[in-house]
């Protein structure tokens, strides 16, 4: 389920952060570095794997979830590195601290 090839490790997650669009609603075409700016500040996306250690430092409160692998997450913006996998895709290493908050399996 991890396509990047990359497993992480210490308290790390691997994510892939939703496509920006390359127009405006309008049509208009956006340029470059605007969609590299966009691209770098996107924060929803989705999950794809977590080392063993990432979100084992605290006591969860009862009826509440860790995230898992599949999970639609909100990170902290600019959170991580990114890194190109081995399918040529781009992806984000992050600290399971950034993962903000869990949406629904995607």
């Amino acid at each position: 389920m991890n396509p990047s090839g990359f497993e992480p490790t210490e308290f790390n997650c691997v994510v892939v952060v939703d496509k920006v669009e390359e127009k405006t609603k309008g049509g208009v075409f956006l340029p470059d570095h605007h969609k590299d700016r966009e691209q770098s500040a996107s924060v929803i996306g989705t999950m794809l794997a977590a080392s063993p250690l990432a979100f084992t430092y605290e006591a969860w409160p009862e009826g509440s979830r860790k995230p898992t692998a599949g999970d639609r997450v909100l990170i902290a913006k600019y959170a991580g590195t990114i890194f190109t996998g081995k399918d040529g895709q781009e992806y984000r290493m992050c600290k399971d601290k950034d993962i903000l908050a869990i949406g629904a399996k995607a």
